[in-house]
């Protein structure tokens, strides 16, 4: 809580998110590169490390009170754009052995409450 009240555990939380994936999008990027949609032009790497400063800078955008409602509103639209990656590793990891493909498929769905979070930081953003 901070001195005028207000609760910034989600905005935080969002932003610890989304600077721990943007680090690992360079400290550990073959993880990342092998998702990449193979539709995409140009190198995985590439897409993994615009992806990865993408989310390095909202990540700094949800933690400042000023940008916290755009870069939240921005974080919400990454986590749809970034679906079509997990979509690619369901596909690629279909045909690996158990657990993997379970792990895959999960992952699906686990976007939904990424992007629900991050416009709830939004939501409380604006009304701040």
């Amino acid at each position: 809580m901070t001195r005028d009240g207000r609760d910034n555990s989600w905005a935080y939380g969002l932003a610890g998110l989304l600077l721990v994936s943007g680090v690992a999008h360079f400290v550990a990027p073959d993880g990342f590169n092998d998702i990449v949609p193979h539709l995409l032009p140009g190198p995985a790497r590439m897409w993994t490390g615009l992806s990865g400063m993408i989310e390095l800078v909202l990540a700094a955008g949800v933690a400042c009170r000023r940008t916290r409602s755009s870069a939240a509103a921005a974080s919400a639209i990454l986590f749809v754009l970034v679906f079509p990656a997990n979509v690619q590793m369901a596909i690629d990891w279909s045909s690996r052995s158990a657990p993997q493909p379970a792990i895959a498929l999960l992952r699906l769905p686990l976007q939904l409450p990424l992007i629900w979070g991050a416009w709830h930081v939004r939501v409380l953003a604006r009304r701040a």
